[in-house]
């Protein structure tokens, strides 16, 4: 364990709600399970960049080396306590979902040496993520609610209402921002503004349909919805890519779907599994990520009740049972395992 790790702890907490001793041990405990960050030097590393929840290592300007960690960002905010097991979950689910589609497009991936690591070749990254959507909910069903009938530029019918089905899967692309908040943006302006290319936008366009065609059907053999999801893309020389991670809580939304009609015709929400519960608490809290507004403190109860909801999503999508990785020298595992996978690909 490194001390600024514990430093980092104490640092951050400063806001700690009032409870016992032993609570705060066990609240302690269950952080010091969490990797919030990483500080590693791996062979030929040529840069590092830290992400909302990524930590990417450049290896020798071909490799790139992902480490997944357990921050959690909402509304573009990463927020100020780790979720334990959360970075596990999405590298693995990842994993998964990026091998099941690699007949649809080539991805980026070359290793997985660690439950929270993925090691890939090296993109050009477009500079749009690929949104698409089957269902109204999230941010177009709070776009709707406002009186909008277009998102990105896609008209949308009268008369749906939130987590409605749409009458076919809708492309939604944002921009992707190195700062900030992501940006909505349309099919015309990406090519008017010259972002991509009508021919690669076009193969953009057919790679997202058909990843989340294979999406939906992977998801309802687990009984699940696919409501929404992004996909990124990248370039080497002329070839597409699929990088990044796709078809976790993270990127995705899904409904159960055992219920769904019921609880739509009866207009109570559905069941979903995806980080849209921690934005509705956020947002319950009095945060948006917009200026002036604090994130509420995150309990104990809180930060156990997102990372049990994370292994949910986990069991209910591959039909596995989670296994936790072991707590106790997280990091040093995490670096050996991926130094050993870097030195067997650079040989």
């Amino acid at each position: 364990m490194r001390i600024s790790h514990f430093t980092d702890f104490f640092c951050i907490n400063l806001t700690f709600p009032t409870f016992g001793l032993s609570r705060l041990f066990s609240y302690f405990y269950t952080l010091m399970k969490a990797v919030k960050e990483t500080q590693f030097t791996f062979p030929k590393q040529s840069s590092f960049y830290k992400g909302k929840v990524r930590d990417v290592y450049t290896i020798d300007n071909q490799l790139m080396a992902m480490v997944v960690t357990d921050r959690i960002s909402a509304f573009d905010v990463v927020l100020p306590e780790a979720i334990p097991y959360k970075g596990q979950v999405l590298n693995q689910i990842a994993a998964k979902f990026l091998s099941a589609t690699k007949d649809i497009v080539p991805n980026w991936v070359l290793a997985t040496p660690d439950e929270m690591v993925t090691i890939g070749r090296i993109c050009e990254p477009f500079k749009v993520e690929m949104v698409i959507r089957g269902y109204l909910a999230g941010h177009a069903a709070r776009e709707y609610a406002l009186g909008k009938r277009q998102v990105c530029g896609v008209a949308l019918p009268e008369g749906l209402k939130e987590n409605d089905k749409l009458p076919q899967p809708i492309i939604t692309p944002t921009t992707k921002a190195a700062v900030g908040h992501d940006e909505d943006i349309s099919r015309e302006d990406i090519l008017a503004k010259g972002i991509v290319s009508l021919a690669d936008y076009e193969k953009l366009e057919a790679y997202t349909q058909a990843l989340y065609k294979r999406g939906v059907e992977m998801a309802a053999e687990r009984g699940l919805i696919l409501a929404d999801t992004k996909y990124e893309f990248g370039k080497v020389g002329d070839e597409i890519y699929l990088i990044d991670e796709i078809h976790t809580p993270d990127s995705s939304r899904y409904f159960y779907a055992e219920g769904y009609a019921e609880r739509q015709a009866a207009n109570e929400p559905q069941k979903q599994l995806s980080k849209e519960f921690v934005r509705k608490w956020l947002i319950e809290n009095g945060f948006q990520g917009k200026d002036g507004q604090v994130v509420p403190t995150m309990t104990e109860e809180i930060v156990e009740s997102i990372s049990d909801r994370y292994i949910e999503l986990y069991e209910q999508i591959t039909g596995e049972q989670f296994v936790k990785n072991p707590s106790e020298n997280i990091l040093s595992r995490i670096e050996e395992n991926t130094k050993a996978a870097v030195e067997e690909l650079l040989k």
